[in-house]
Protein backbone atom coordinates (compact mmCIF):
# COMPACT_ATOMS: atom_id res chain seq x y z
CA UNK A 1 0.00 0.00 0.00
CA UNK A 2 1.33 3.13 -0.75
CA UNK A 3 2.15 6.09 1.93
CA UNK A 4 1.02 9.31 1.05
CA UNK A 5 1.65 12.82 2.63
CA UNK A 6 2.18 16.63 2.38
CA UNK A 7 5.40 18.04 2.75
CA UNK A 8 5.51 21.53 3.07
CA UNK A 9 5.89 23.61 0.39
CA UNK A 10 7.03 20.91 -1.87
CA UNK A 11 3.59 18.88 -2.90
CA UNK A 12 2.34 15.74 -1.94
CA UNK A 13 4.22 12.53 -1.89
CA UNK A 14 3.24 8.77 -2.91
CA UNK A 15 5.82 6.72 -1.40
CA UNK A 16 5.29 3.15 -2.91
CA UNK A 17 6.09 -0.54 -1.48
CA UNK A 18 6.90 -1.94 -5.20
CA UNK A 19 7.04 -0.56 -8.83
CA UNK A 20 3.88 -2.35 -9.87
CA UNK A 21 2.11 -0.25 -7.26
CA UNK A 22 3.87 2.90 -8.63
CA UNK A 23 3.08 1.78 -12.14
CA UNK A 24 -0.50 1.89 -11.54
CA UNK A 25 -0.82 4.60 -9.24
CA UNK A 26 0.98 6.61 -11.99
CA UNK A 27 -1.33 5.64 -14.55
CA UNK A 28 -4.36 5.80 -12.08
CA UNK A 29 -3.31 10.05 -11.72
CA UNK A 30 -2.54 10.12 -15.16
CA UNK A 31 -6.36 8.48 -16.60
CA UNK A 32 -7.95 10.52 -13.91
CA UNK A 33 -6.03 13.59 -14.62
CA UNK A 34 -7.23 13.24 -18.45
CA UNK A 35 -10.61 12.55 -17.59
CA UNK A 36 -11.06 16.18 -15.70
CA UNK A 37 -9.39 17.68 -18.29
CA UNK A 38 -11.57 16.60 -21.18
CA UNK A 39 -14.55 17.64 -19.19
CA UNK A 40 -13.10 21.07 -18.59
CA UNK A 41 -11.81 21.88 -21.79
CA UNK A 42 -11.80 18.98 -24.42
CA UNK A 43 -8.39 18.64 -24.81
CA UNK A 44 -5.89 17.07 -22.26
CA UNK A 45 -2.22 18.74 -23.01
CA UNK A 46 0.50 16.38 -21.47
CA UNK A 47 4.49 16.87 -21.34
CA UNK A 48 6.61 14.02 -21.14
CA UNK A 49 10.53 13.76 -20.38
CA UNK A 50 12.76 11.21 -21.41
CA UNK A 51 15.06 8.81 -19.05
CA UNK A 52 13.26 5.75 -17.01
CA UNK A 53 9.79 7.68 -16.81
CA UNK A 54 9.02 6.12 -20.19
CA UNK A 55 9.17 2.73 -18.94
CA UNK A 56 7.26 3.61 -15.91
CA UNK A 57 4.00 4.72 -17.99
CA UNK A 58 3.54 1.14 -19.03
CA UNK A 59 0.29 0.80 -17.61
CA UNK A 60 -1.34 2.69 -19.58
CA UNK A 61 -0.88 0.60 -22.75
CA UNK A 62 -2.99 -2.34 -20.63
CA UNK A 63 -6.82 -2.46 -19.57
CA UNK A 64 -8.02 -0.75 -18.38
CA UNK A 65 -6.56 2.22 -19.62
CA UNK A 66 -6.25 1.00 -23.34
CA UNK A 67 -9.57 1.13 -23.42
CA UNK A 68 -10.97 3.75 -21.27
CA UNK A 69 -8.73 6.72 -22.07
CA UNK A 70 -9.99 9.07 -24.30
CA UNK A 71 -6.87 8.96 -26.62
CA UNK A 72 -7.86 10.89 -29.39
CA UNK A 73 -7.87 14.34 -27.21
CA UNK A 74 -4.66 13.59 -25.95
CA UNK A 75 -2.05 16.19 -27.08
CA UNK A 76 1.44 15.23 -26.54
CA UNK A 77 5.04 17.45 -25.99
CA UNK A 78 8.26 16.85 -24.35
CA UNK A 79 9.82 18.86 -21.33
CA UNK A 80 12.78 17.79 -22.63
CA UNK A 81 14.16 16.69 -25.50
CA UNK A 82 17.89 15.60 -27.23
CA UNK A 83 18.54 17.61 -30.52
CA UNK A 84 19.37 13.83 -32.52
CA UNK A 85 17.19 12.08 -35.38
CA UNK A 86 13.92 10.75 -34.05
CA UNK A 87 14.94 7.35 -34.99
CA UNK A 88 18.31 7.89 -32.91
CA UNK A 89 18.43 6.00 -29.86
CA UNK A 90 18.78 8.94 -27.81
CA UNK A 91 15.41 10.35 -28.81
CA UNK A 92 13.24 11.26 -26.00
CA UNK A 93 10.31 10.85 -29.13
CA UNK A 94 12.00 7.23 -30.04
CA UNK A 95 11.79 6.29 -26.20
CA UNK A 96 8.24 7.41 -26.12
CA UNK A 97 6.82 6.20 -29.71
CA UNK A 98 8.46 2.95 -28.46
CA UNK A 99 7.45 2.41 -25.02
CA UNK A 100 3.90 4.14 -25.23
CA UNK A 101 2.87 6.09 -28.10
CA UNK A 102 2.62 3.22 -30.81
CA UNK A 103 1.04 1.05 -28.21
CA UNK A 104 -2.05 2.92 -27.79
CA UNK A 105 -4.78 4.95 -30.14
CA UNK A 106 -3.04 8.50 -30.37
CA UNK A 107 -4.12 10.56 -33.64
CA UNK A 108 -0.43 10.79 -34.72
CA UNK A 109 -0.71 14.80 -36.06
CA UNK A 110 -1.62 15.43 -32.12
CA UNK A 111 2.37 14.19 -31.55
CA UNK A 112 4.35 17.41 -31.23
CA UNK A 113 8.42 16.66 -31.23
CA UNK A 114 11.01 18.66 -32.23
CA UNK A 115 12.67 20.05 -35.40
CA UNK A 116 15.25 17.23 -35.72
CA UNK A 117 17.06 18.74 -38.78
CA UNK A 118 17.74 22.13 -37.25
CA UNK A 119 20.41 23.45 -34.82
CA UNK A 120 19.50 23.46 -31.10
CA UNK A 121 18.78 27.46 -31.23
CA UNK A 122 16.60 26.70 -34.02
CA UNK A 123 14.69 23.67 -32.54
CA UNK A 124 13.59 25.56 -29.69
CA UNK A 125 12.64 28.24 -31.65
CA UNK A 126 10.50 26.28 -33.18
CA UNK A 127 9.07 24.00 -30.61
CA UNK A 128 7.74 27.21 -28.83
CA UNK A 129 6.36 28.75 -32.04
CA UNK A 130 4.35 25.25 -32.35
CA UNK A 131 3.36 25.58 -28.63
CA UNK A 132 2.64 29.52 -29.27
CA UNK A 133 -0.15 28.44 -32.01
CA UNK A 134 -1.67 25.38 -29.66
CA UNK A 135 -2.46 28.03 -26.90
CA UNK A 136 -3.86 30.46 -29.63
CA UNK A 137 -6.44 27.72 -30.61
CA UNK A 138 -6.89 26.58 -26.58
CA UNK A 139 -5.60 22.86 -26.92
CA UNK A 140 -2.93 24.24 -24.35
CA UNK A 141 -4.33 26.30 -22.26
CA UNK A 142 -2.87 29.45 -20.75
CA UNK A 143 -1.75 30.57 -17.01
CA UNK A 144 -3.77 33.21 -15.19
CA UNK A 145 -0.87 34.72 -13.64
CA UNK A 146 1.77 35.29 -16.55
CA UNK A 147 1.57 34.81 -20.21
CA UNK A 148 3.23 30.98 -19.83
CA UNK A 149 1.37 27.54 -21.76
CA UNK A 150 -0.33 26.16 -18.75
CA UNK A 151 -0.02 22.35 -19.72
CA UNK A 152 -2.73 19.98 -17.98
CA UNK A 153 0.28 17.55 -16.66
CA UNK A 154 4.38 17.98 -17.35
CA UNK A 155 6.29 14.58 -15.84
CA UNK A 156 9.13 14.69 -15.05
CA UNK A 157 11.97 12.56 -13.95
CA UNK A 158 14.84 13.50 -11.68
CA UNK A 159 18.94 13.09 -12.32
CA UNK A 160 21.11 11.88 -9.34
CA UNK A 161 22.93 15.35 -9.75
CA UNK A 162 19.22 17.10 -9.17
CA UNK A 163 18.24 17.90 -12.44
CA UNK A 164 14.88 18.34 -14.45
CA UNK A 165 14.01 17.96 -17.95
CA UNK A 166 17.38 19.40 -19.14
CA UNK A 167 17.71 22.09 -16.62
CA UNK A 168 20.83 21.45 -14.76
CA UNK A 169 22.55 22.83 -11.85
CA UNK A 170 24.53 26.29 -11.71
CA UNK A 171 23.47 26.20 -15.79
CA UNK A 172 22.48 29.69 -17.22
CA UNK A 173 19.25 28.61 -18.88
CA UNK A 174 17.73 28.02 -15.27
CA UNK A 175 17.52 32.03 -15.01
CA UNK A 176 16.09 32.37 -18.65
CA UNK A 177 12.19 33.97 -17.65
CA UNK A 178 11.61 35.17 -21.51
CA UNK A 179 11.29 32.22 -23.32
CA UNK A 180 9.18 28.94 -23.05
CA UNK A 181 11.81 26.78 -24.82
CA UNK A 182 15.41 27.30 -24.41
CA UNK A 183 18.35 25.33 -25.89
CA UNK A 184 21.58 24.07 -24.49
CA UNK A 185 24.99 23.13 -26.55
CA UNK A 186 26.63 21.62 -23.27
CA UNK A 187 24.77 19.31 -21.17
CA UNK A 188 26.92 17.82 -18.29
CA UNK A 189 25.64 14.35 -19.46
CA UNK A 190 25.41 13.28 -23.67
CA UNK A 191 24.24 14.01 -25.88
CA UNK A 192 25.21 17.96 -25.43
CA UNK A 193 22.25 19.84 -27.44
CA UNK A 194 19.02 19.74 -25.78
CA UNK A 195 16.11 21.89 -26.19
CA UNK A 196 14.28 21.88 -22.53
CA UNK A 197 10.93 23.59 -20.84
CA UNK A 198 11.94 26.53 -18.33
CA UNK A 199 11.28 26.68 -15.35
CA UNK A 200 8.30 29.39 -15.73
CA UNK A 201 6.68 27.07 -17.93
CA UNK A 202 7.38 24.44 -15.80
CA UNK A 203 5.84 25.91 -13.28
CA UNK A 204 2.40 26.99 -14.93
CA UNK A 205 1.58 23.75 -15.78
CA UNK A 206 -1.65 22.93 -13.77
CA UNK A 207 0.11 19.70 -12.34
CA UNK A 208 3.59 18.50 -12.18
CA UNK A 209 4.53 15.08 -11.71
CA UNK A 210 8.10 13.67 -10.59
CA UNK A 211 8.75 10.14 -10.85
CA UNK A 212 11.35 9.09 -8.76
CA UNK A 213 12.95 5.64 -8.30
CA UNK A 214 16.27 3.59 -7.04
CA UNK A 215 18.41 4.44 -4.12
CA UNK A 216 21.03 6.61 -6.70
CA UNK A 217 18.20 9.29 -6.72
CA UNK A 218 17.69 9.60 -3.13
CA UNK A 219 20.36 12.31 -1.91
CA UNK A 220 18.97 14.13 -5.31
CA UNK A 221 15.58 13.60 -3.64
CA UNK A 222 16.31 14.97 -0.02
CA UNK A 223 17.87 18.00 -1.38
CA UNK A 224 14.30 18.50 -3.63
CA UNK A 225 12.10 18.20 -0.52
CA UNK A 226 14.12 18.50 2.28
CA UNK A 227 14.59 21.74 4.41
CA UNK A 228 18.16 21.33 3.78
CA UNK A 229 18.66 25.16 4.98
CA UNK A 230 20.60 28.04 3.56
CA UNK A 231 23.71 26.55 3.29
CA UNK A 232 22.74 23.84 0.95
CA UNK A 233 22.96 23.07 -2.08
CA UNK A 234 20.10 24.81 -4.26
CA UNK A 235 19.14 22.20 -7.40
CA UNK A 236 16.86 22.75 -10.14
CA UNK A 237 14.08 20.31 -8.96
CA UNK A 238 13.95 22.07 -5.60
CA UNK A 239 12.80 25.21 -8.04
CA UNK A 240 9.73 23.01 -9.16
CA UNK A 241 7.06 24.65 -7.31
CA UNK A 242 4.27 25.42 -9.29
CA UNK A 243 2.50 28.50 -8.73
CA UNK A 244 -0.92 27.45 -8.48
CA UNK A 245 -0.84 24.03 -9.93
CA UNK A 246 -0.42 20.82 -8.25
CA UNK A 247 2.90 19.39 -7.73
CA UNK A 248 3.02 15.44 -6.76
CA UNK A 249 5.84 13.22 -6.36
CA UNK A 250 5.76 9.55 -7.40
CA UNK A 251 8.54 7.73 -5.13
CA UNK A 252 9.54 4.18 -4.30
CA UNK A 253 11.03 3.17 -1.15
CA UNK A 254 14.55 3.30 -2.39
CA UNK A 255 14.51 6.84 -3.35
CA UNK A 256 12.63 8.02 -0.82
CA UNK A 257 15.15 6.00 1.91
CA UNK A 258 16.94 9.41 2.69
CA UNK A 259 14.10 11.84 3.01
CA UNK A 260 13.92 13.38 6.67
CA UNK A 261 10.30 12.00 7.05
CA UNK A 262 9.76 8.92 4.56
CA UNK A 263 7.44 7.35 7.40
CA UNK A 264 3.84 8.96 5.72
CA UNK A 265 0.60 8.37 6.61
CA UNK A 266 -2.43 9.66 5.74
Amino acid sequence: MALSGAQKDRGELRIHESMDELKTDLADYIAELSDVSLKERGFFAIALSGGSLIGLLGKLCESPYNKTVDWSKWYIFWADERVVAKNHADSNYKLAKDGLLSKVPIVPSHVHSINDSVSAEEAADDYEFVIRQLVKTHVVNVSEINDCPKFDLILLGLGPDGHIASLFPNHSALDEREEWVTFITDSPKPPPERITFTLPVINSASNVAVVVTGEGKAEALHLAIDEVGPDGPLIPARMVQPAIGKLVWFLDKQAASKLENSNLNN
